[in-house]
């Protein structure tokens, strides 16, 4: 008489070796995966907790909120301070900076590219040495010609807006040059070619052939410089110092300098509000890398 008692033993050594293959070669990365959120995640949680504790203090916060939740710091953080103009300044500086740098960037990149003329190895040359230098390494100069320029010229001066943005043109575009010209060197100039043979002008062929082409690197150089911009500190802390000229970095940083204990709830409130516009932007910017990478830009 038959017996087939070896084939449950047979069938849960089988998948038990199925789990140990399948932890080897894709369990261990959904692990990793798990644990890397979770890292993530803790400094997330702490900020919540410490936005929504209604004490607001550093001393009384813990990783979840113990002492109910209360929106009392947000409350505060709009009465008893110049968040609304901070915030304000910050997204107008941040956002008019990051759109003229990508456009002068890929000016200046297409021209590199596609067209030779005299100086243009130097002009790279020069462009990458200086981005080798922090731009903070100027600060005395630069301070003392915007002190001529503030006497001559207030609205472009200290404590304004413009006069910063100036600032930070100056810094990115050198950065952004070189990425979008690596970019640009990888389309083929067949294109710029036919369109010429098609009666097409330089303007032309950049505004409707190389810009749509080159979406993914204007989304990345975007995303990046908006984010360079409104979390600069550096240098807007010593050009701006009235309360309501301050950007999010620079009005932030007083509200935890001399009281850090006290004012550590507002802090956190005004850290979750000043992610959002870099959420945003990532999110509106994700779609047209993503296309980007996996849609082919020439046919053929």
């Amino acid at each position: 008489m038959t017996t087939y008692t070896d084939a449950p033993v047979a069938d849960h050594s089988a998948k038990g070796r199925s789990r140990k293959r399948w932890f080897a070669q894709v369990g261990w990365r959904h692990l990793v995966g798990v644990l890397a959120v979770a890292f993530s995640l803790f400094p997330i949680l702490f900020v919540l907790s410490a936005a929504l504790n209604p004490l607001g203090t550093l001393s009384s916060t813990d990783l979840l909120p113990t002492g109910g939740v209360s929106f009392e710091n947000f409350t505060n953080l709009f009465d008893k301070t110049a968040f609304a103009h901070w915030f304000l300044n910050s997204l107008l500086l941040a956002g008019v900076a990051s759109f003229a740098s990508i456009f002068l960037s890929a000016l200046a990149a297409y021209a590199f590219s596609r067209m030779r003329f005299a100086g243009r190895r130097v002009g790279l040359l020069t462009l990458l040495l200086i981005q080798m230098f922090p731009q903070f390494l100027a600060i005395v100069a630069i301070f003392l010609i915007f002190t001529t320029i503030t006497d001559l010229y207030p609205a472009i001066g200290f404590n304004t807006p413009w006069g910063l943005f100036l600032l930070y043109m100056g810094g990115a575009l050198g950065a952004n040059t070189w990425l979008m010209k690596g970019f640009f060197d990888t389309l083929p100039k067949e294109l710029d070619e036919s369109a010429t043979m098609d009666g097409a002008s330089h303007v032309q062929v950049f505004f409707r052939i190389m810009l749509p082409l080159v979406a993914p690197i204007l989304a990345v150089t975007g995303l990046l410089a908006f984010i360079g911009a409104i979390n600069e500190f550096l240098i807007a802390n010593v050009f701006l110092t009235n309360t309501e000229s301050k950007t999010l970095a620079v009005g932030m940083f007083g509200l935890v300098a001399g009281e850090r204990n006290n004012n550590f709830g507002m802090f956190a409130a005004g850290t979750l509000l000043t992610a959002v516009p870099t959420v945003l932007v990532f999110q509106l910017l994700q779609r047209y890398i993503v296309s980007g990478l996996t849609a082919g830009a020439v046919k053929g």
